[in-house]
């Protein structure tokens, strides 16, 4: 079927092609039209493992359940959901689905789609993906995800975003029409922004809307950057494994440093504190731009790095996985003499024009988070970094950004590690554990309670085994804070979308931590003003134990709001 590629163990899948323009359905059109083909097929309950790219899914879902057309089941563990459904496809002797974001939470499903193959069980991965022009990009959370099950399908289809999903689902279904054995299938379902209902497909609307698609990322920029030089307006970017040599860098051409947390390179006199927040004031008169290692965190930073306006070079010195040559749109340099050619020197006052609106902007949200009553997020990433002298490992969604937001350059932990590859949540607490038994580093972790929540397991340790000397610091919202932050948090401060959205992505809870903790041996303390958390961060990390902070969720977006105003003043 034109825009999808349909494939069994017996054949290879083909390219998907590009839906004609004009003809294309929006995020969330695709998605009611795949959740009205599952339910053609008999598919009457649904597992849901929350996401930000699969959220047109869980909308769609929302509707479906409000029609009484399915059930819909909420598990934030990837690997839960899918042997859930894999249940609930057994016992109700139909075909049940389970919906994942993109990145690794596609491959938590592979356990549950072995087990499907064997036992013949009709359970249905529906895995949202980004769009064919972020692949081999090094786009965030974006991988291989067509044909990630191998062989263990009994069909799958690939669907281009725009395209409609309902006749792909069609034909999957009927490949197990008695003359082939039954058993998973996976439709991986490419979806482009917006990710949320507009006023053209509101939630519980049926009006269709069609929006045109974006340009193709450009190709890589050619020529010799040995020519160029002389003073610009450039900025250093240090995103994840960039390493101390982006800081030097940085300090030899006079110019700012955008750090990520998990660079190792966020020290020194170069070092800008809430540089995202102060791109809206100062970007707009960047020239050019250095980039070490690879930025995900900020949303600020990829419209910088997508502006055809600036000029842009990506250091590589030697080969890495995580883009396809022709696929990014900076010049690729594998030599720092070249890349200094490049870079120029700063203009004259063009770092110190930075460096007074980082002092301005650190003091600001300093003063803001002093005056403000209780803990936050930020609050403890700042007592988190301030007192690290070891390694820190840092989980995804809010607790790096929180860091990203309020780390200053003029103290840095020994390491700084992050899962950045796919920026996932699992697995958060075994890769702490393996780097701080890897030289018998004390070793403290920053992570919110869903990352905790998902990677429980982690905590186990058999007879025997050696125990790494891991602090866990648990910022504990009960929820899916990080979701507040994005867009979504704007539609849940709405009447009609407030439930939908508190479920399906705040995914509140009442979990136990300390109970759970108990339960696999590990020490647990709380931690409820800053005195009580910063005395216990600067107890030496012996063996393993949990310090909880909890924290309100509902007020997260309005100190961010807060935050912003307060930056935006002091820079002014």
């Amino acid at each position: 079927m034109t825009g999808s590629s349909l494939s069994s163990s017996q054949s290879s899948s083909s390219v998907p092609s590009r839906p004609a323009e004009g003809n294309a359905l929006s995020s969330l059109q695709a998605a009611r039209s795949a959740i009205a083909a599952l339910v053609r097929t008999g598919v009457r309950d649904v597992v849901l493992a929350p996401g930000s790219r699969s959220a047109p899914l869980a909308y769609a879902l929302a509707e479906a359940q409000t029609q009484g057309q399915v059930q819909v089941h909420v598990r934030i563990d990837e690997r839960v959901a899918g042997f859930t459904a894999l249940g609930l496809a057994r016992g109700g002797a139909r075909p049940a689905a389970v919906v994942t974001t993109s990145g690794t939470a596609v491959g938590e499903l592979v356990p549950a789609v072995m087990e499907a193959h064997h036992a013949g069980v009709p359970l249905v991965v529906l895995s949202a993906d980004r769009p064919t022009e972020l692949h081999g990009t090094g786009a965030n959370q974006t991988t291989v995800q067509d044909g990630i099950f191998g062989r263990f399908p009994a069909a799958a289809a690939d669907v281009e975003a725009g395209m409609d999903p309902a006749g792909p689902i069609a034909a999957a279904f009927a490949k197990m029409d008695g003359r082939a054995p039954v058993g998973p299938v996976h439709i991986n379902l490419q979806f482009r922004d917006p990710l949320v209902p507009t006023q053209a497909d509101a939630l519980g609307s049926a009006e269709d809307s069609f929006e045109g698609l974006p340009a193709a990322a450009p190709e890589e920029t050619p020529g010799s950057l040995a020519e160029l030089g002389g003073t610009r307006r450039t900025v250093v970017i240090a995103g994840d494994g960039a390493g101390e040599t982006a800081a030097i860098f940085a300090r030899r051409a006079g110019l700012p440093l955008l750090a990520e947390p998990s660079s190792n390179a966020r020290f020194g006199p170069n070092s800008i504190t809430a540089y995202r927040l102060l791109l809206a004031d100062l970007g707009p008169q960047i020239e050019r731009v250095v980039v070490f290692g690879r930025p995900t965190l900020s949303r600020p930073v990829a419209a910088l790095l997508a502006r055809p306006d600036v000029e842009k070079a990506l250091y590589v010195p030697r080969p890495v996985n995580w883009f396809t040559r022709g696929k990014r749109p900076e010049t690729i340099v594998t030599d720092l003499a070249s890349l200094l050619a490049f870079a120029g020197r700063g203009t004259p006052g063009w770092l110190e024009s930075w460096q007074r609106a980082s002092a301005a902007a650190a003091a600001a949200i300093k003063d803001l988070l002093a005056a403000e009553a209780g803990l936050s997020g930020l609050h403890v990433a700042g007592l988190v970094w301030d007192n690290s002298d070891a390694n820190l490992v840092l989980g995804s969604s809010n607790a790096i950004r929180d860091v990203d937001l309020v780390a200053a350059g003029n103290w840095h932990p020994l390491d700084v590690y992050a899962n950045r590859g796919l920026a996932g949540i699992d697995g958060t607490i075994s890769t702490a554990s393996g780097i701080a038994l890897a030289h018998g580093i004390p070793t403290r972790l920053l992570l919110g309670d869903l990352t905790f929540l998902h990677d429980a397991g982690g905590l186990l340790l058999g007879d025997g085994e050696a125990e790494p000397d891991l602090q866990l610091v648990v910022l504990n919202d009960a929820g899916g804070g990080i979701f507040t932050t994005l867009e979504h948090g704007e539609l849940g401060e709405q009447e009609e979308y407030r439930d939908v959205v508190e479920r399906f992505f705040g995914t509140p809870h009442r979990a136990d931590l300390a109970a759970l903790a108990a339960g696999y041996g590990v020490r647990h303390q709380s931690a409820e003003t800053a005195r009580d958390l910063e005395a216990a961060l600067q107890a030496p990390v012996k063996g393993r134990s949990v310090i909880e902070v909890k924290v309100e969720r509902s007020g997260l977006r309005a100190l961010h709001r807060r935050v912003r105003a307060a930056v935006h003043n002091a820079v002014g």
